[in-house]
């Protein structure tokens, strides 16, 4: 090293230092805060109520930060000292969730009263409660976090398969903390009748009542027969509430297990591979309970936020 390589170097340590403290001046700190709980108020904000033309940063990382402290205050800073700052000031990093603001609230309080019913109905006469959900997972990979070589790009090969896909019917039956998946080339009316029609074989005589959302083929009118026939009773889930729904939580549980850095050559293979997640899954139903749990209340905070249409 040279002694001016040297000499930047120090430099670059001492700059580092300096600023590596979490404690900014106060109104560094405070400015910091405003700006972050503006950015959630805004993106919190129901599109349909905003006043304002969107023009600030869809969200603040360090990057952005340091550099929006150095040209407000003249501050040169480290994202560490950032970082640190942000941890005092009650903030942490996380992955948002998505909000559907057109759903009605006083549907979805009628909705949980029905519902707290039919929990006591299948914990107490043993009534069936099964929940019916569909996922159209596709063959290529999902690229979510996991643990590789530091300093070495992750890489996860893909063959390109498009937009290839097979449709899954996700069943989970709440009094045994049950699942079972059923592939289709796609979902519509006559492959959701073939379901129904499992259902009935397993369970030929005992009382059901089956939640499902709105999906067009669930109210088309050969279903509406097949229920009526295989005497299945229907429970709709409210619009806009997916959260009500614990079969989502069974899909990103495959997606974690299944689709998650691997691509898949054919629509057998991706097959194949849900079903053994379905055994393995199985193995444990204590596991199954706790991660597909039902949704039985309401949060007041995130109800404030909906637009009743």
């Amino acid at each position: 090293m040279t002694p001016l390589q040297s000499l930047r170097y120090k430099s670059t340590v001492i700059s580092a230092y300096r600023w590596s403290s979490p404690f900014f001046p106060s109104e560094v700190k405070s400015a910091i805060d405003s700006e972050i709980r503006q950015a959630l108020e805004f993106a919190a904000t129901p599109p349909q109520q905003r006043q304002q033309t969107i023009t600030q940063k869809p969200r603040w990382t360090l990057k952005r930060l340091a550099a929006w402290i150095d040209k407000h205050f003249n501050l040169k800073c480290c994202r560490e000292s950032i970082r640190k700052t942000l941890k005092n000031l009650g903030f942490s990093w996380k992955k948002a969730r998505k909000l559907l603001n057109k759903a009605n609230s006083k549907k979805r309080r009628e909705f949980l009263e029905k519902l707290k019913g039919l929990l006591d109905d299948a914990l107490h006469n043993g009534h069936l409660l099964i929940f019916i959900d569909e996922a159209h997972i596709h063959l290529d990979s999902d690229e979510g976090y996991g643990w590789s070589v530091k300093g070495e790009r992750f890489w996860v090969s893909s063959n390109s398969p498009g937009r290839a896909k097979v449709s899954f019917y996700g069943i989970y039956v709440y009094n045994y903390a049950k699942v079972k998946i059923f592939p289709y080339l796609k979902a519509d009316q006559f492959n959701t009748i073939d379901v129904l029609k499992h259902l009935r074989t397993e369970f030929p005589d005992q009382e059901v009542t089956l939640i499902w959302d709105g999906a067009p083929y669930h109210r088309a009118q050969l279903v509406n027969e097949a229920l009526q026939v295989l005497q299945i009773n229907l429970q709709p889930l409210p619009s806009y509430s997916p959260d009500f729904m614990p079969v989502e939580h069974l899909w990103q549980w495959l997606r974690e297990d299944v689709t998650y850095h691997t691509c898949y050559q054919s629509a057998a293979e991706l097959i194949e591979r849900v079903h053994l997640f379905e055994q393995d899954i199985h193995s444990n139903p204590f596991e199954i309970s706790d991660r597909l749990w039902v949704k039985n209340h309401l949060d007041p905070d995130e109800e404030k936020l909906r637009v009743s249409t």
